[in-house]
């Protein structure tokens, strides 16, 4: 039995390793448009945390709970230096309607050519449907990713991520 935990340990190793690849990395760059048409840069960014979270599709139950809690959330994320960000691949109408109905004071980026979703190897689909993974990424300042959200609650998350965050600011300062 023993042998066969360990055994099990090891082939885990390889996909533990890779779903945080990215921390410890520089960010990618990503130039997508935000819900009021201007374009955004992960440049735009520096010098504050940022929370760039990427979701489905908007108007989904899933995604719409998510995007809720962080703009319930937003002033305590702004009164900690972090903005938040929210990606998918639906188109720039799209995200405007959802940004106005659900009154985000956040951008919400349009990547309808999947660009950061491959960039930051969250583009998920079956068969001909696209769209992006629920994960996230904390990036600090200087523009490092120090966090990876894999496995993301809706409901939670935006709790989840800013305890992530106090506790990220208070190690690395």
């Amino acid at each position: 039995m023993k042998k066969l935990l360990i055994v099990t340990a090891l082939l885990a190793l390889p996909f533990t390793a890779s779903a945080s690849e990215f921390v410890g990395q520089l960010a990618p760059n990503f130039k997508l448009m935000s819900q009021n048409g201007s374009y955004k840069s992960l440049e735009d960014y520096k010098g504050q945390w940022l929370v760039l979270y990427f979701y489905p599709k908007n108007n989904t139950p899933g995604c719409t709970t998510e995007a809720k809690k962080f703009r319930d959330n937003y002033e305590k994320f702004k009164a900690i230096n972090a903005e938040i960000v929210g990606v998918s691949l639906d188109d720039n109408e799209s995200h405007k309607g959802f940004s106005k109905q659900y009154q985000l004071p956040f951008d919400i980026l349009s990547d309808t050519k999947k660009s950061a979703a491959e960039s930051y190897k969250v583009l998920g689909g079956f068969g001909p449907v696209e769209y992006t993974k629920r994960e996230t990424f904390i990036i600090d300042p200087a523009g490092g990713i120090v966090y990876h959200f894999e496995k993301v609650s809706p409901s939670e998350h935006a709790t989840n991520v800013m305890a992530k965050l106090k506790e990220l600011q208070k190690d690395l300062g």
